[in-house]
């Protein structure tokens, strides 16, 4: 899993095993560890909510996507969920969740788990 921070902008990236397995059981997390604290991000399904919804509390980041949005997400064409989540503080946070695409230029991480660039199946 990849996320992008920006500001009030976060994006999430999943693979297709990761896909799957947040479609199968509810949530997929992974960490980030540093010498004195971890830091943690995670996808989880819910019913609490009808849009995609973001947390962040005790260094986790916790993106909440609505369980009738994965319903099969891991077989069909939906290439990702997006929304705008109002914040308390009258600003906003744009959420993102998609899955991750082969680059079609040049990188040294592996994308053998990842979805086929639709832009290089276009003659």
């Amino acid at each position: 899993m990849k996320i992008r921070i920006r500001e009030n902008s976060i994006r999430f990236r999943l693979t297709k095993s990761e896909v799957q397995k947040l479609c199968d059981e509810g949530v997929f997390e992974q960490q980030t560890k540093f010498d004195d604290s971890v830091f943690s991000y995670a996808v989880k399904a819910t019913a609490a909510f009808k849009n995609l919804q973001a947390q962040f509390s005790n260094g986790t980041i916790t993106l909440l996507v609505p369980n009738e949005l994965l319903r099969e997400w891991y077989k069909n064409e939906k290439v990702g969920f997006y929304h705008t989540q109002n914040l308390n503080n009258g600003e906003s946070l744009s959420l993102t969740l998609e899955k991750d695409f082969v680059c079609m230029d040049e990188t040294i991480e592996d994308q053998s788990d990842n979805y086929p660039n639709p832009k290089m199946l276009q003659g």
